[in-house]
């Protein structure tokens, strides 16, 4: 059953078992004590078993004589209820019946960008690419954002000596033209009754969609209808339209990103995560997305401060989870209807 804590425990038991559970794949570790690399193991596709369960019992516990004693789980979808239902995930997570069936004494579940959140903490400086200027402000707050199959977000807070991932919903907040280019390619944008998000650009899905407005905006037929050709597209520099659109693509993911950064005062930094960023980071235009990152009058000077980073490490989430499951003590998360323990 849940237990009534609503706070991180001091301690967790070891093996703690890791694992990071996304709509397409899912990763697993772990950790064997707070000074040993964790046991890790190949990611696989949620599609090819029939439930978390049998994943778990079939790619993990029968490769290893290490028998797990809690468990650390990053998930994408809510996290509150005895059963959580995974977005764009036929699995469901059931925290009694494991403990019950792999002999648990705690489960933790985060939201996946908890997880992207406390990674922050957990990277070395070679796991990063920075972006621009600005200076990082060792224990203070950032951000990290996602464009991916949406728009992911999360903050964290540095408050009491403690680390607070806050998750959010910050891709979905208003993007606007401002330019007389944005002004022609705007009224082309798909809508959601009537607003442009920064997830209907900022996206896999998002990027297809600025694509075709660029096209339509110039009067051409868009031949384009998937990231991946857009992208490609780009690298070979074979279609204008679609390098004008990565260009594009940069400048808004700056202009978010910035707004994002004023909004936490994000003296340590905005991290970019997500499978877009990875696709299109040889491509990526630096420079327009830093101009647009510090055109935040009056308050250019101050954010021109901040530093931004792109994310190199493919499996962030678990590295921040095996942070967090080490010295839960050093992170301020909540954990109402999020952690179970055995009965």
């Amino acid at each position: 059953m849940p237990s009534n804590s609503h706070v991180s425990p001091t301690a967790l038991p070891f093996p703690i078992l890791i694992a990071d559970i996304g709509g397409t794949n899912a990763r697993f570790s772990i950790v064997v004590d707070s000074y040993a690399e964790p046991k890790t193991f190949e990611p696989i596709k949620t599609k090819d078993y029939p439930s978390l369960d049998v994943a778990i019992q079939t790619h993990v516990l029968d490769r290893t004589s290490l028998q797990p004693r809690a468990a650390v789980l990053a998930v994408a979808g809510p996290t509150d209820g005895d059963e959580i239902d995974l977005t764009n995930n036929h699995w469901v997570v059931k925290p009694e019946k494991m403990i019950e069936q792999f002999g648990l004494q705690n489960i933790i579940v985060l939201n996946d960008y908890e997880a992207q959140a406390l990674a922050i903490v957990a990277l070395e400086d070679e796991h990063l690419k920075k972006i621009g200027g600005g200076t990082k402000a060792e224990r203070s707050n950032c951000v990290i954002l996602g464009p991916g199959t949406g728009l992911g977000m999360a903050g964290l807070i540095h408050a009491a000596n403690t680390w607070i991932p806050v998750a959010g919903e910050g891709g979905h907040i208003d993007l606007g033209p401002q330019t007389d280019r944005d002004a022609e390619i705007f009224p082309h944008l798909e809508r959601i009754e009537g607003r442009v998000t920064g997830e209907q650009i900022l996206c896999g899905r998002g990027l297809v969609n600025l694509y075709q407005a660029v096209a339509k905006a110039a009067g051409e037929k868009p031949k384009f209808t998937t990231p991946e050709d857009v992208t490609a597209a780009a690298k070979d520099k074979s279609d204008a339209l679609a390098v004008e659109t990565i260009s594009l693509f940069s400048e808004y993911l700056g202009r978010v990103a910035g707004d994002l950064a004023l909004i936490f005062m994000a003296k340590g930094g905005v991290y970019l995560t997500g499978g877009i960023t990875q696709k299109i980071l040889s491509i990526f235009d630096e420079e327009r997305f830093r101009a647009a990152f510090q055109n935040k009058a009056p308050h250019s000077e101050l954010i021109s401060a901040m530093p931004t980073f792109a994310i190199l490490h493919e499996q962030a989430p678990l590295a921040g989870l095996t942070a967090y499951a080490r010295t839960p003590v050093r992170f301020g998360v909540s954990l109402d209807r999020r952690h179970w323990c055995a009965k």
